[in-house]
């Protein structure tokens, strides 16, 4: 008796620690619940290619309703509401500039935004007019219109 109670209790006590153990089985948890998904948030911002348009377009409507003036930092972006502030920064030379989407497309698939033509002139583009740009998203509607140039790393 003396050896079988130590031995029982001890069972006992392995059984209980079981039971309140949480499942592990990995079937059992939706993908919703997963941690990548519970800390995926979206991305403030977005990298691509970009092109710009010009004088085809000069005076005609936008989407917003506007008057396309090639010479206005103005913008065309799929899904961004109209009237968004975005920086666009050229990637290639680090210059960027604060623009306002007022139009849709590009109409290419492959690009992520259509810059009007005093926009893409200010961020350099070279003349094939495509480059790899970063948008970022601003908060609120900016009061100045800015342009900076990289400082030089030494």
């Amino acid at each position: 008796m003396r050896r079988v109670l130590p031995f029982t209790l001890a069972i006992l006590l392995l059984v209980a620690t079981l039971g309140a153990a949480p499942a592990s089985n990995s079937s059992t948890r939706s993908p919703a619940n997963t941690p990548s998904a519970e800390n995926a948030a979206p991305k403030p911002y977005q990298v691509g290619k970009a092109s710009w348009y010009g004088k085809q377009f000069h005076g005609k409507t936008t989407a917003s309703g506007e008057a396309y003036d090639m010479f206005q930092f103005t913008a065309a972006h799929r899904q961004l509401p109209l009237g968004t502030w975005v920086k666009v920064t050229n990637m290639r030379n680090g210059r960027w500039l604060i623009v306002r989407v007022n139009d849709r497309g590009p109409v290419p698939t492959n690009r992520i935004i259509d810059l009007s033509y005093g926009a893409a002139q200010m961020l350099e583009f070279r003349a094939k007019g495509i480059e790899k740009v970063r948008l970022d998203l601003l908060p609120a509607q900016p009061t100045e219109v800015a342009v900076s140039r990289p400082v030089p790393v030494r």
